[in-house]
């Protein structure tokens, strides 16, 4: 008899652990989904940004919780398994596990996107380091055809090239027009080496007019930004002008200033 209510005492721990192991994993696949579902819905057209988005702060608000509900669920489960000696604790907590991680990547993804603590990005998408003759583009107008930004200084979203420049300057003092003591065509090397170690798309090289248009494509979303790069003579010098457009968006979260600091510290 009493083998029996304890049997069936065993049995009803091993259910009740498989439930709570399968209900882990479950719910952080379900986060994860949302995630990825997020992305996915723009790369294959079904919605736009804004819907991208949307389901990331879903992510990210529910991401972490149910990670950390995961993590202290798995352990409860592994230390449960192996009190009443269920035989399973392995594979209980090895499904528990993948969901509590799976939970925590869904989180992180849209944590990636939030800026640093005190750090707060103007609302804008093109960035140059000439505020007063923006580089223009040429070879790249084609493929902003049915770009929502234009490529217009200070032309989208109710701006104004004055206002554009200003909030620039304000945001990102750093990026001036570049100088180097070196020759137009080395510097016009150098610029094409950093395109291309830094993955961006070449769309054009001339070196006459010294001038490489390139696009950038983002991991995530695959946002794709365009990059203009103006190389010419100054005297005993070489300046460098570059300027980088986000082709849908508002404000870019600091990634156009980014793209441009990461292309004049590699030249």
């Amino acid at each position: 008899m009493n083998d029996e209510i304890g049997s069936h005492a065993a049995n009803k721990v091993k259910l009740t652990l498989n439930i709570a192991s399968i209900g882990v994993l479950l719910a952080g696949m379900g986060i994860g989904m949302v995630t990825l579902a997020a992305a996915a819905g723009i790369w294959l057209g079904l919605w736009d940004f804004r819907r991208g988005f949307d389901l990331l702060r879903i992510s990210n608000n529910y991401g972490d919780i149910i990670a950390w509900i995961g993590l202290f669920g798995t352990i409860a489960i592994v230390v449960a398994a192996r009190l009443f000696d269920t035989g399973n604790a392995v594979r209980l907590g090895g499904l528990a596990a993948i969901g509590t991680l799976t939970a925590f990547v869904a989180y992180s993804i849209p944590e990636s996107f939030r800026p640093a603590e005190g750090i707060n990005y103007p609302p804008i998408h093109d960035i140059s380091t000439d505020l007063n003759a923006p580089p223009e583009f040429v070879e790249v107008l084609p493929l902003r055809a049915d770009a929502a930004n234009t490529v217009i200084y200070g032309g989208s979203n109710n701006m104004t090239p004055e206002r554009l420049a200003q909030l620039t300057a304000e945001a990102y003092p750093d990026l001036v027009p570049q100088h180097y003591d070196a020759s137009v065509d080395e510097i016009f090397d150098r610029a094409l080496a950093a395109v291309d170690r830094l993955g961006w798309e070449l769309v054009s090289a001339t070196r006459s007019a010294g001038r490489i248009e390139a696009t950038d494509t983002t991991l995530w979303f695959r946002f794709k930004d365009d990059i203009v790069i103006i190389i010419a003579a100054a005297g005993n010098q070489t300046l460098v002008n570059a300027r980088s457009v986000s082709r849908v968006g508002t404000g870019d979260v600091g990634a156009n200033a980014i793209r441009l600091r990461a292309f004049f510290g590699l030249l």
